[in-house]
């Protein structure tokens, strides 16, 4: 490559973020440093206080495998699920887009669940029977089960 043609595609790549509007700046960010500047010290120390408790959060999390934390996800939509069912009136609706979105993740990823793998196609087969027979339930007792 010879460099006439490295400085030429060097400056089409300059005038394409030229021309993107991207001038490198985050719109507002001036607008935040000033209403930052504008609070006391003590609300500022607050901040700063809350962001170390944020950096320090997402430092834990990075040291947890992926699978353990997506195993929580998983179960916290069973537990969703379960809550829309076991209401007095069951909402059906919401019920199924939560165990849709658990099937989406245990079906989808499978054996990369890791060992819990067995145990989340478990939990899932359990909610989508429980959902069924409330849904029976439903339209035996003459209520919408849309």
């Amino acid at each position: 490559m010879s460099d006439e043609t490295s400085e030429h595609d060097s400056a089409e790549t300059a005038d394409a973020v030229d021309s993107s509007g991207f001038s490198g700046e985050i719109p507002g960010l001036d607008d935040l440093q000033s209403q930052f500047e504008q609070l006391s010290p003590e609300e500022q120390q607050e901040i700063a206080e809350a962001q170390q408790a944020m950096e320090e959060s997402r430092q834990r999390l990075a040291s947890v495998p992926a699978e353990v934390v997506i195993t929580n996800h998983v179960m916290g939509l069973y537990e969703l699920a379960a809550i829309h069912l076991s209401a007095e009136e069951p909402d059906l609706a919401q019920a199924a887009l939560a165990i849709d979105a658990l099937a989406c993740l245990v079906d989808g990823l499978g054996d990369r669940l890791g060992p819990e793998a067995p145990t989340m196609v478990g939990a899932l087969q359990n909610i989508r029977l429980a959902f069924v027979q409330i849904k029976g339930q439903a339209a035996q007792a003459g209520q919408p089960t849309d």
